[in-house]
């Protein structure tokens, strides 16, 4: 299943957490700032262990975090 990252709702649920930058999600998250980048910049899609991270931080569950894409 082709999938990407639904960067509006990674924004919210950082944005609740206090987090508003790339920066502070990168340091909640423990993920590098490069890749918090490319996520954010749409060029890199997630890999499972990512979403693993963003719903353990975060909340919810990882397909809150994705959406479908056509092939």
């Amino acid at each position: 299943m082709p999938y990407r990252l639904r960067i509006d709702r990674l924004r919210e649920a950082a944005a609740a957490a206090g987090d508003k930058t790339g920066t502070e999600i990168a340091q909640r998250t423990g993920l590098s700032q490069p890749q918090v980048s490319r996520l954010l910049g749409g060029k890199s899609k997630p890999l499972v262990e990512t979403l693993i991270i963003l719903k353990r931080v975060y909340g919810g569950r990882m397909d809150d975090f994705i959406e479908e894409t056509a092939a």
